[in-house]
This record gives structure tokens, C-alpha cells and sequence, in this order.
């Protein structure tokens, strides 16, 4: 699949429906056990909020990082409401998205200092925290693979950058350590080489330190921190302690 500016922004309206249509209906104080003391109506507000916040930031083309706190995001004092506050708040985030310059120059916490950084970090935002909420439920979360290896993707163009918030990331270095990740159920592969500055990854295919085969949307699961490497979901093979390193100091 080819990914433009319109692609994120349709697959974002689909994703933020598809988050909306799984919470419509269920008990909002349910507990989220992927974001530990959230509830789902925590969950459906911090993503609403989150993408509001990224629609204005890109209608601005904020050359700094605006403070959510500032922002008038008008929340329903009902929270029975939220769903339906979320499925509604998608058309004027997605416009924001679809109307601006993606080649803009302007603040973005990761490598891409453009507008087109937000359309992508949105969709994927939202598609984690949709698994969230199903994973409350007790529902298996329904990714796309084509969404899930974009995910992935994104992930690591990112995640080096995002020290500000995450320091733990610093130690995602070492001395030519790597992790192979291989989709089993779409043409998909990525591999890590920790180096002593840091990471670095492409899409080659090489024999690495540890590999980790499994279908796309439970990788993008795994290096997000939802699923275990453990529950049987995946063939791991090699030397699990860099995986083990991995996963300790990337979580976002």
C-alpha cells in the first residue's frame, strides 16, 4: 500500500469510528489493563483530547509544542457521552489533516518536522489505543496489516527521537546486538542493530541476535507493549535477553 497524506487521513477516520463503535455501549468505568489506572472513558478522553490538540497544532502550524492544558477541548460532563464525542470529533481533526500542506514546516515531537507527521502519528495513536479498549473488553483487536506494518514503521523512525519524554530510550544502544521482526501474514520484516549511539533499522533480511516471527498486528502489539512475547503468539528464536532490552526501554 502506498501511504499519502489522504490515506492516513481516511484510515484515521476509520480507525477513530472503528475505536468509537467498540466502546459504544459498554461499561466506560471498565479497567484497561495496557494503561495501568485507566479506565475507558479515561482511554476515549486522552485520545480525543490528543487528537483535537494535533488538529490544532497543524491548523497553526505551531513552530513550538502547544500545551494541551491550554486548549479548549469541551468535554462531556456525561461520560456515557464520550463515545459519541469521539466518533464526532473525527471530522474536524481529519479536515485539519486533509486541508493543510504536508510539506509545512512546523513542530513535531519525531524525525519529520512537517505537517504530514500528524495525519500518521494520529492514525497510529488511535489504532494502539482502539486495541486498548478491545483488549478490555476482551476482544480481539482487528488491525489491519497494512496499517499495523506501517505502524511498526513509524514506531522506529520515532522512537530515537523521543527522549524528551521517554529518557529511557537513551538505552537503546549496543554492540552490534539486532532483532529481526518477520510478519507472518503479509510481506513485512524490519531489523534493529543496536549500536553504541544508538539504533538503527531497515528492512533487510539477515540472520540477527534474536527473531520474532509473527503476524503484523500482534508485532505492532508486541513493541507497544500490549502483548508478551511469551503468550504463545509468536516464534522467538535466538538470544531473547536483546528482545528482553528492547522491550524494557522502548515503551512510548
Amino acid at each position: 500500500m502506498t501511504w499519502t497524506q489522504e490515506a492516513y487521513c481516511d484510515a484515521l477516520t476509520e480507525e477513530v469510528g472503528r475505536f468509537a463503535a467498540a466502546v459504544s455501549g459498554a461499561d466506560l468505568a471498565t479497567a484497561v489493563p495496557t494503561c495501568p489506572e485507566w479506565t475507558l472513558a479515561d482511554l476515549i478522553e486522552h485520545t480525543g483530547i490528543v487528537e483535537r490538540w494535533a488538529a490544532e497544532m497543524v491548523r497553526q502550524l505551531a513552530p513550538e509544542r502547544l500545551d494541551r492544558r491550554g486548549l479548549d477541548v469541551p468535554v462531556p460532563d456525561d461520560r456515557s457521552q464520550l463515545p459519541q464525542w469521539l466518533a464526532d470529533g473525527a471530522g474536524d481533526v481529519v479536515a485539519a489533516f486533509r486541508e493543510c500542506d504536508p510539506d509545512a514546516a512546523m513542530w513535531a515531537w519525531g524525525a519529520d518536522k512537517h505537517a504530514r507527521f500528524w495525519p500518521r502519528r494520529m492514525l497510529h495513536e488511535t489504532t494502539v489505543h482502539c486495541a486498548d479498549a478491545e483488549l478490555a473488553l476482551d476482544r480481539e483487536p482487528a488491525i489491519q496489516p497494512a496499517v499495523a506494518i506501517d505502524g511498526v514503521d513509524e514506531l522506529l523512525d520515532n522512537l530515537r527521537h523521543a527522549g524528551y519524554f521517554r529518557p529511557q530510550v537513551a538505552e537503546l544502544r549496543g554492540d552490534g546486538e539486532s532483532l529481526h521482526l518477520h510478519c507472518t501474514d503479509a510481506d513485512g520484516e524490519w531489523t534493529i542493530t543496536l549500536e553504541p549511539e544508538g539504533y538503527v533499522w531497515d528492512h533487510g533480511h539477515t540472520k540477527a541476535t534474536v527473531a520474532v516471527r509473527g503476524p503484523a498486528a500482534d508485532l505492532l502489539l508486541l513493541l507497544y507493549q500490549r502483548r508478551r512475547p511469551d503468550d504463545g503468539r509468536y516464534e522467538v528464536i535466538g538470544d531473547d535477553r536483546v528482545l528482553t532490552h528492547w522491550l524494557e526501554h522502548s515503551v512510548l
